[in-house]
């Protein structure tokens, strides 16, 4: 698996973890992601982190303090930032052919919003043929007015696994 998979880490921000709405589990998230991140490191596997760049007054705005990537899991040298405007990790950013360049076939996905980028960047990834290994206690929402994040993460995770990845619990990743 090792050299031809990557692990995708989506929008695991500061802006997430605001105080005023935290995105759910964060803390257990960021946990979960340190050990994704140094077993797939260790494993020689591509470590490929997606940031979001929001509108001018999104908490996500690039440049703003809520832009970086989570300082408790900070990309290191060798590692690929890729950044995105939309829900798509794919959609205009050279994603693809960082990944073709490389001859990357199979992607490990884990991250910030289920409903959102991960259910889209998933989809995209399966459609694009790659094989997609969710993560599903690496990846996480905000509760919503219709239904608390855990229902939402746990739907998205149902879904995806019925047709476009497959279910993999964090512990059951390796990159070996």
């Amino acid at each position: 698996m090792a050299g031809d998979t990557a692990l995708l880490v989506i929008d695991v921000q500061v802006g997430m973890f605001r105080e005023a709405n935290p995105v759910h589990r964060g803390k257990e998230l960021l946990e979960t992601l340190r050990g994704l991140i140094a077993r797939a490191r260790a494993g020689g596997v591509l470590v490929i982190y997606v940031q979001h760049s929001g509108a001018k007054t999104s908490f996500l705005a690039e440049g703003t303090p809520g832009w970086p990537i989570h300082t408790d899991i900070a990309p290191l040298p060798g590692d690929l930032i890729i950044h995105k405007r939309t829900p798509c990790s794919f959609c205009g950013t050279g994603l693809k052919e960082a990944l073709d360049s490389r001859a990357i076939r199979n992607l490990v996905i884990a991250g910030i919003q289920s409903e959102m980028c991960v259910d889209t960047t998933t989809r995209s990834a399966f459609n694009f043929g790659y094989g997609v290994t969710l993560v599903e206690d690496a990846h996480t929402t905000f509760d919503r007015p219709y239904l608390p994040a855990e229902m939402i993460s746990r739907h998205h995770s149902a879904v995806l696994g019925s047709w476009f990845a497959k279910l993999k619990k964090a512990r059951e990743v390796s990159f070996q």
